[in-house]
């Protein structure tokens, strides 16, 4: 399938003004989104891993891109409150932690976070060239510049690779984990083993999803023995003691990055709050079902901090919480939903290049040979693997973001499309123009990439019909509402209900409005609102329950029409006499 010719000498240059343009694009959005809600507990996190070399903070999810984040905010005069630490099992502090931060260093507040998403650069660089390799390696050098743009320009990855959350990070350390464990099996070098095994340790530090990888790559491998088994002038079958120490060092690193804090602490010395782990009847104070088992007596050869992260993850799904897709509410959620998300949030040109690749991959599976069959195979199967956990987690579902792995996966195997359509001009025009049309959607909203919506779903502005919460408004348009004021002076009085001002309160940031009371629809006589101006996020438009205890307080703004918006989550209205 590969093509012969090789690169052309201007490949090079092209590759690098490609994601030259990506971390411009990246470092725009980062500075011109306000922080979202779980990137201020991120940031003081991170500064406290630092400062005390404890992971308390955050425990839920791994440290290294909260790390990386805080390092050059450690470098300023960042006020830092620790008096809202708690270490009660689900008291989740970091969120107490993060308002302290942002009220005590106010204004100041934004361009910390700005500075600490400039850090986070290097995960979208790494993701940019390791897709445009693998995806070289299996098709050729024009495979790998299609995935390339792909990766480039998708809008997920440009909107969390602007956060300080470890999505967009953790797509790209995973595909790096993925396609440097494929290179060892393709040649089982003693380097490769030791290359792979870091990437495995970077990222299993950078989300607990990937220590899946710990059950994946020992699948991979015996069904690569199995089905191709390999001959010496091939490279050779890949040794089973290489792959132990794959998996050793790369848990050894994970151990490290934590510095060994409470590690190869037993099975039965955890307390753990979630029913899988804790017993069906375990005291509110948490419990253990391993406690007095054999069992119990294993130490755990990971960090403490990382095994109880996995606890509370489970804890969340088992409790359940409110659910939005296509404009029903419920408590817990929906096995397809994230299938849905990823088709209404990805550009129609990049489905339309997917789809085709999955075409041409059916119609020549008997032409392709065994080798490269499994080739395809060992790239797809962390990505079938991620969509089917988070799909079986029905407890409940907000973020598109929790598949956003799966994406650079599908973006290598989209490159194969651009291999099979040479020599055939109108195919590859169709390839060209999808190609274009993908970027084009995508660049269309900069810098809102996190209110993405493709043209089938209605875009930005009818995004809100089919998800809502992170995946429309996620407390990200704070500046532009703040923009919007200064550059409307006549505009007064203004009120806003803003997503998040719990957290992040618009007057943080220099805003001067006042709070829309809260109204019950069902109540005589209807709602009243003094003639003004109204900043509503959409989330409360559509009657959004984030909390057990929320209501659609301000769902009657559903009924007006807005006269503006700031940036695509917050609509702004015009109520007179």
């Amino acid at each position: 399938m590969m093509p012969s010719d090789p690169p052309p000498r201007w490949l090079t240059t092209v590759v690098c003004l490609v994601v030259t343009a990506h971390v411009g694009i990246v470092a725009w959005v980062s500075y011109a989104n306000s922080p979202n809600l779980d990137e201020l507990a991120h940031l003081p996190a991170g500064i406290s891993h630092w400062e005390f070399g404890q992971f308390e903070l955050y425990r839920v999810n791994p440290p290294l891109v909260r790390m990386a984040a805080a390092l050059p905010v450690l470098c300023t005069d960042a006020v830092h409150d620790w008096s809202g630490w708690d270490d009660r099992l689900y008291s989740r502090p970091e969120f107490w932690v993060g308002r302290s931060f942002i009220r005590n260093n106010g204004p100041d507040a934004s361009r910390y976070f700005s500075l600490a998403r400039l850090a986070c650069l290097p995960f979208s660089v790494a993701g940019c060239l390791v897709c445009f390799r693998w995806a070289s390696e299996l098709y050729g050098w024009r495979s790998g510049l299609l995935s390339l743009l792909l990766y480039s320009s998708c809008p997920n990855l440009i909107a969390w690779g602007a956060s300080i959350t470890p999505d967009a990070a953790s797509a790209a350390t995973g595909l790096l984990a993925a396609w440097t464990y494929f290179r060892w099996l393709g040649v089982p070098t003693l380097r490769w083993a030791v290359i792979a095994s870091a990437a495995l340790g970077l990222a299993m530090l950078t989300k607990s999803t990937w220590v899946f990888l710990l059950l994946i790559f020992p699948l991979q491998w015996i069904a690569f023995r199995i089905i191709c088994r390999p001959k010496p002038a091939e490279g050779g079958r890949p040794p089973a003691w290489h792959l132990v120490a794959i998996l050793v060092v790369g848990v050894y690193i994970v151990n490290l990055g934590y510095g060994f804090e409470r590690s190869f602490t037993r099975l039965g010395q955890f307390s753990f709050i979630s029913r899988v782990l804790s017993g069906e009847d375990a005291p509110p104070q948490g419990g253990n079902r391993f406690a007095g088992t054999v069992y119990g007596m294993v130490p755990v050869p990971l960090p403490a901090a990382y095994v109880l992260g996995i606890d509370v993850q489970r804890y969340d799904f088992e409790r359940g919480k409110w659910s939005y897709l296509r404009g029903e509410m419920k408590k817990g959620g929906w096995w397809w939903y994230y299938i849905y998300g990823i088709l209404v949030k990805t550009p129609l040109g990049t489905l339309g290049l997917i789809a085709a690749a999955m075409l041409s991959a059916a119609c020549s599976m008997r032409a392709i040979g065994r080798r490269r069959l499994v080739d395809d195979i060992l790239l797809l199967a962390p990505a079938i693997f991620v969509i089917t956990l988070v799909s079986s987690q029905t407890g409940f579902n907000r973020y598109v973001r929790y598949v956003l792995p799966v994406m650079p996966f599908l973006y290598v195997f989209t490159g194969r499309i651009a291999c099979a359509v040479q020599g055939r001009k109108l195919l590859r025009a169709a390839v060209v123009g999808l190609l274009v049309f993908s970027v084009v959607e995508s660049a269309a909203v900069l810098p809102h990439s996190m209110s993405f919506f493709n043209l089938t779903a209605g875009g930005p502005h009818g995004g809100p019909r089919h998800l809502l919460d992170a995946n429309i408004d996620w407390a990200q348009d704070l500046i532009f509402l703040k923009r919007w004021h200064a550059r409307h002076p006549a505009k007064r009085p203004l009120h806003v209900a803003y997503f998040g001002d719990w957290d992040v309160p618009p007057a943080a940031i220099g805003i001067d409005a006042d709070q829309i009371p809260k109204q019950d629809l069902s109540r005589p006589g209807g709602v009243y609102l003094r003639p003004g101006w109204y900043a509503v996020s959409i989330n409360y438009v559509h009657g959004y329950r984030y909390f057990d205890g929320d209501q659609p307080v301000y769902g009657y703004f559903a009924r007006l029409v807005p006269v503006d918006y700031a940036g695509y989550s917050i609509a702004i209205y015009r109520v007179d006499q």
